[in-house]
């Protein structure tokens, strides 16, 4: 392949396997190549580009040693994919990253063969790893199984779980700890260098003892920080490290971006190891790429940026995001009631809590990736006399629902969920949609389950849930900016179960619940053109729902529609199961129920999504006129 030496080497390579033949120089210059075009990509489409930074060589030393896609590659989260994309088939439509009918930006089965498990949640890696190589022993097709799990995620009990078991099965299964929370400057460089001579040719268990060795022969300085590397995986009690103690071989901390010494262990630990290993590796996040490397969070999710200033570009807006008003409600709640107290699972700045931590340190909680532990912590602190507020994304507080109806709606303790991303959020797709939360949490006894229509419904409902004493409560909110409403300044708590009237109208009600409300106004005014007047109410609670309201609607209307953000089984199905129960249907008001689809949308902009789910204005005007009988001309099919 050298007779060609002005050609970039990523021009060369669309598959893994056209690496087979590279030099290890080669593989480092295509390592820097993989570095450029994922920060060029990026910069048009946005995205999560730390993380993948950080592993670049990683991924190129992987696709240079194992076989995939026979070897299984699996990105725990995901999120640090776009190399791995970049190097499998798909650099031709890296630019199409989370936008509609383009490239998912977690790893998808649908996608590529390359992609053999997806992911976007975290630790998640190590039990489908552990599942791929158990199946391969038991017979099917298939080679390695390697998962590659960041520290972050080894927060999760859940990745625990499955080195337990990994550990008991004895199986061959490789594991690659990300660590991009420590410096790898001089301590770590050293130790490299030196271990990177002994991995290139000694046997297995040679390089293992050579590994443990090799720290006390490293200058003083070096030596000091090598230990700290070590000692964060140190397990509490003599016996060797926690993964030993479950049963991997472990092998580190190395230089996660030394090539060299990347490719020399990945080959050795391919052709010798035996049962389940470890390698601990040191990465940097956003390595390469200055802007990211100096942002506080690593350019963990940007949006378009200036590759050469990394300023990134923003849409400007007068109205302020969902989350900032929680977060600011919240604390003006705190400062007045010191039992109010904040827990997320390692997303304080996605649920606005960062701001809270800052004014209440002692009274914010970040418990890492564990939602289960977070739920329950969160029950211990009602149960202890608090009044805790724990902050979830929807797609997230599904890892943790049998806490939540155990040890949260049995007991009945007074946790309030405060719940981000509610309904269809855009470029993440169908992994971080909230589509489940209303269904999942309304049908349990004694919940109290609000959505606010906009920003500042969203102000009284945090006041809702810090007053409720008497059970567990949820509040919903979308992704992004509000509607533009004036913010109260006063929040005041509202009549649990008791929704709103918004205009009245003839013929057919419509019963909102959540953020769908400004697109039920707009349907109404483009019906209003046409003679109908809907009346519009805000149902503001799906448990306990409003029976005055419902009833009253159902009683004065030929016909009744409900809209909200969630799947079939939420507010619509609780007000139809109410509706029968009063034999309202037996005198003929015809209802309908406008829900998410049955089917997991994929990743567009949220307006585009909720068109592909039928809820936006036009679609709500079309199913008025369709309840009513009244002909459409060029309707969507």
């Amino acid at each position: 392949m050298n007779d060609r030496p002005n050609t970039p080497l990523l021009d060369r390579v669309n598959i893994p396997a056209d690496m087979k033949g590279l030099s290890d120089a080669e593989l480092r210059q295509l390592a820097d190549e993989v570095r450029a075009e994922t920060i060029s990509a990026v910069s048009v489409t946005g995205g999560h580009l730390g993380a993948g930074l950080g592993v670049v060589e990683m991924t190129v030393a992987l696709h240079a040693v194992f076989d995939a896609p026979k070897d299984k590659i699996i990105w725990d989260v995901s999120h640090q994919c776009y190399p791995h994309k970049i190097l499998t088939g798909r650099r031709d439509r890296i630019r199409t990253l989370r936008a509609k009918d383009g490239l998912s930006g977690f790893t998808k089965r649908s996608e590529s063969e390359y992609d053999p498990f997806g992911a976007a949640h975290s630790s998640t890696s190590i039990s489908a790893a552990l599942g791929f190589a158990t199946a391969r022993d038991l017979g099917a097709e298939g080679g390695d199984a390697i998962a590659i799990i960041g520290d972050g995620s080894m927060s999760a009990g859940m990745a625990y779980e499955a080195m337990n078991n990994a550990g008991h099965l004895k199986k061959r299964l490789i594991v690659i700890l990300n660590d991009n929370e420590m410096s790898i400057a001089p301590p770590v460089g050293a130790m490299s260098s030196y271990l990177s001579q002994l991995y290139a040719g000694e046997p297995f268990q040679e390089l293992k003892a050579a590994a443990k060795g090799a720290v006390s022969l490293l200058p003083e300085p070096f030596r000091e920080g090598a230990k700290r590397a070590k000692d964060m995986v140190k397990h509490m009690t003599v016996g060797g490290t926690l993964f030993e103690q479950l049963g991997f071989s472990y092998l580190g901390p190395i230089d996660g971006h030394d090539m060299d010494q990347l490719l020399a262990v990945l080959r050795t630990v391919k052709d010798r190891a035996k049962g389940p290993i470890l390698i601990h590796a040191i990465t940097k996040k956003g390595k390469g790429y200055g802007p990211a490397e100096e942002a506080r969070d690593k350019g963990h999710g940007v949006g378009k940026f200036n590759v050469v200033t990394g300023e990134q570009k923003k849409t400007p807006s007068n109205a302020p995001s969902y989350t900032s008003v929680f977060a600011d409600t919240l604390i003006k709640l705190a400062e007045a009631d010191p039992k109010i107290c904040a827990i997320t699972a390692a997303m304080p700045d996605g649920t606005g809590l960062n701001k809270f931590m800052q004014r209440y340190a002692s009274r914010c909680f970040d418990v890492g990736i564990a939602e289960q532990h977070a739920v329950t912590f969160s029950a211990g602190l009602a149960a202890g006399g608090m009044k805790p507020f724990c902050a979830l994304y929807s797609t997230f507080l599904q890892r943790g629902y049998d806490q939540v109806v155990h040890d949260v709606a049995i007991q009945r303790l007074p946790v309030r969920f405060a719940i981000d991303r509610a309904g269809l959020v855009g470029a993440d797709g169908a992994t971080h949609a909230g589509a489940f939360d209303v269904a999942y949490l309304a049908n349990l006894p004694g919940f109290v389950v609000m959505a606010a229509a906009d920003e500042a419904e969203l102000v009284h409902m945090v006041a809702t849930a810090a007053a409720y004493d008497d059970g567990p409560s949820a509040f919903r909110f979308p992704r992004g900016e509000g509607v533009g409403v004036d913010i109260p300044a006063d929040a005041q708590p509202l009549e649990i179960g008791k929704g709103r009237m918004i205009r009245a109208g003839k013929q057919v009600a419509i019963l909102s619940f959540g953020t769908r409300l400004s697109e039920v106004e707009a349907a109404c005014e483009a019906l209003a053109a046409k003679g109908i007047t809907p009346t519009i109410a805000d149902a503001r609670f799906a448990k306990p729902l409003d029976r005055d309201l419902i009833l009253k609607l159902a009683a004065e209307h030929e016909a009744l529609i409900t809209i909200e953000e969630g799947a079939v089984g939420g507010f619509g199905s609780h007000v139809a199961q109410l509706l029968a129960d009063e034999g309202v249907f037996d005198h003929g008001l015809k209802y309908r129920s406008m829900v998410l689809p049955d089917t997991f949308i994929d990743q567009s902009s949220p307006r585009d999504m909720y068109a592909m789910a039928g809820l936006n204005a036009e679609d709500i005007e079309a199913k008025v006129l369709d309840v009513l009988g009244v002909a459409t001309v060029g309707k969507r099919a």
